[in-house]
């Protein structure tokens, strides 16, 4: 089934949805060389980084209406996959989704990719790991994915890579509008507004969104409220203060698999965050310099009823937990002579929560955790241009934890700009993660004697530009070996929270982009994934091919994913799932920035699961408005 797919799959074409101002060009096929600020701290063409980064840009973000950026980089990014369980909404706690997975990195406890917000860490301070409802498509003006470690930069949990959310930041004077609404299938119903202010020295964004959704299953209702407001202010053309903050309250029901159905599971989260950076640049002069100090908190409070099956009686205590995550960065890039960058930092970060179990009849509590920790670290990385086309980067990470101890995190790599527009990289680059306070302390399995996973990524990327840049293609062969995975194994007839094991994975990622001709641009990505240890939530196989039309005031479009060989359940009872998803969009401009859209998914009525036991939708529509002004 598989090999007859591909060639059906390759001839198939996706449209895309312009945004709400309507009249660009396919800018994203024509632009100058990426500046990008993942893989290192300050602004810095892509091309010399020896890392593999992927950008979003807004339009790829909008155009397909969806409320939340990651479905857009499970089809955008290769080598990336994000689980799903439903219509919207990704859920915490059992029967969850939302795990991040990296070239098959990413863990039963969705721990080891890093997500960012303006670089600054994102995760809930007691579990470790990234709230997936929290990360919204109107915070975003691009995305920056570097797939493979980057615990150089910014530590533990970047061991398979890192996603960071770069928010609206208005450059030139504007006052822009956008307001959105759209409707569909389950009874799904989403609005929100946004706004970017620029004025001298002043800059706002701010936004506010309302998702609901009965959902495509009994007891699978979900409700969303978020929001977010970024303030800067320019002193002087080269130091600026910036303040960000934003704020998610979901409501999210679990029905339990199809085989053992749940009651009464419900969900209420919170999670916000606040930032304070100071920021400064002065590229001109003898010593080029730019950096930052940065303030961040993040804070987190849920309330959980696990639910019952049927059969049995209702929960008589509930879970309850507040969390923190709170830490300065302190960096700054220096050039001492031609061709060089040297960025220095320091990072501390505090983290941990209280959590209990409230007895519903009386309101009596019993604790379960009330315990924080903290981390130090230093890190210097060093950038050499040898010559007008190599450039060496090496850098070393000291890293102190107050339960592990010490640890160090080297990176280097070469990169080669060759004629034609041909770049070659090399990178060895080591990634890791401490354990959390959960699998330290947490539930029966918690062992307090746990080292830090560790892990080697090694890669060769090549990528080439042609026809004036309207060709593009790029090519990934990777090789990364994790050791000391913490796993929960049965000893001596109890759970217990172990280091165990090696992780060996192998594989490349390939993507194509055309543009044939002036708003019609086709594109391509796939990647091959071998593990030798299966991995949950990881496919085998994942290939997305897209055609993007745009003209005048109609744009239409659809897309195709082919996933094959998804591990949908590992150990002894190992499950794998293949499907084809076929999604449908288009807009029509019906005065001035003012955009009726619909769209459609899994327009094939495809049978699969991606979370075992939770099987997901077939044929979903929707349609809306979306009118900047």
């Amino acid at each position: 089934m598989r090999a007859s797919l591909l060639p059906i799959l390759l001839l198939t074409t996706s449209f895309s949805v312009a945004n709400a101002q309507g009249e660009e060009t396919m800018e994203q096929t024509t632009s100058l060389p990426e500046i990008v600020t993942t893989g290192t701290r300050s602004q810095t063409d892509a091309r010399i980084l020896p890392m593999s980064v992927t950008v979003i840009g807004e339009e790829q973000l909008t155009e397909k209406q969806n409320v939340n950026i990651l479905p857009t980089l499970t089809e955008e990014v290769p080598g990336l996959f994000v689980t799903q369980r439903g219509v919207m909404g990704y859920g915490v706690s059992t029967g969850g989704s939302g795990g991040i997975k990296v070239r098959g990195i990413g863990g039963g406890s969705n721990t080891d990719v890093l997500v960012l917000i303006d670089g600054m860490p994102q995760y809930a301070g007691l579990y470790g790991h990234p709230i997936a409802d929290n990360y919204q498509s109107m915070l975003a003006k691009r995305v920056e994915v570097v797939r493979g470690p980057a615990s150089l930069y910014y530590g533990s949990n970047a061991l398979g890579g890192v996603v960071n959310i770069v928010t609206h930041q208005p450059q030139t004077d504007t006052v822009q509008t956008t307001v959105h609404a759209q409707g569909g299938s389950y009874n799904t119903f989403d609005a929100g507004i946004s706004n970017q202010v620029r004025k001298g020295k002043f800059s706002s964004a701010a936004g506010f969104n309302y998702l609901s959704t009965d959902g495509h299953r009994d007891n699978m209702e979900f409700s969303e409220y978020a929001g977010f407001l970024r303030l800067g202010y320019d002193f002087t053309p080269h130091w600026k203060l910036v303040g960000f903050g934003n704020g998610n309250y979901f409501d999210t029901h679990n029905p339990g698999t199809v085989e053992s159905p749940i009651l009464d599971s419900r969900m209420k989260i919170f999670r916000g965050m606040a930032t304070l950076s100071l920021e400064n640049t002065h590229e001109e002069g003898r010593f080029p310099t730019s950096g930052a100090i940065r303030a961040f908190y993040n804070y987190g409070k849920h309330k959980i009823n696990d639910g019952h099956a049927p059969e049995a009686a209702p929960q008589s205590q509930l879970y309850l937990h507040t969390d923190f995550l709170a830490g300065v960065n302190i960096y700054q890039s220096i050039a001492f002579f031609k061709g060089n960058r040297t960025t220095v930092g320091l990072d501390y970060n505090q983290f941990g929560g209280h959590a209990w179990n409230e007895v519903i009849a009386d309101g009596k509590t019993n604790d379960i955790i009330d315990k924080s920790q903290h981390e130090i670290a230093e890190y210097v990385d060093f950038r050499q241009q040898l010559a007008s086309w190599i450039t060496f980067d090496a850098g070393i990470r000291f890293n102190y934890h107050d339960q592990v101890g010490w640890s160090y995190i080297p990176q280097g790599g070469l990169s080669f700009l060759l004629p034609k527009e041909t770049e070659i990289k090399l990178l060895a680059s080591k990634g890791y993660r401490n354990p959390t306070l959960r699998e330290l302390y947490m539930y029966k399995p918690a062992n307090q004697e746990l080292n830090p996973v560790s892990l080697w990524n090694y890669e060769l990327s090549y990528r080439q530009h042609l026809l004036n840049r309207r060709i593009g293609l790029g090519a990934n062969l990777f090789h990364l070996r994790a050791k000391d995975n913490i796993e929960t194994q049965m000893i001596e007839g109890k759970p217990l929270n172990v280091n165990t094991g090696e992780i060996k994975n192998t594989g490349f990622e390939v993507d194509f982009s055309y543009l044939i001709t002036e708003g019609l641009l086709f594109s391509t990505n796939y990647s091959y994934l071998h593990m030798e240890t299966p991995s949950l939530g990881s496919p085998e196989n994942k290939l997305n091919v897209s055609l993007n039309y745009k003209h005048k005031r109609l744009h239409v479009g659809s897309s195709v994913q082919y996933v094959a060989g998804l591990y949908t359940l590992v150990g002894e009872k190992t499950q794998q799932e293949d499907f084809v998803l076929w999604n449908a969009h288009a807009a029509y401009r019906v005065w001035k920035g003012l955009w009726v859209n619909v769209k459609g998914e899994n327009l094939l009525a495809q049978e699969y699961e991606i979370n075992a036991g939770f099987p997901m939708p077939k044929t979903t529509l929707f349609g809306g408005i979306r009118w900047t002004f």
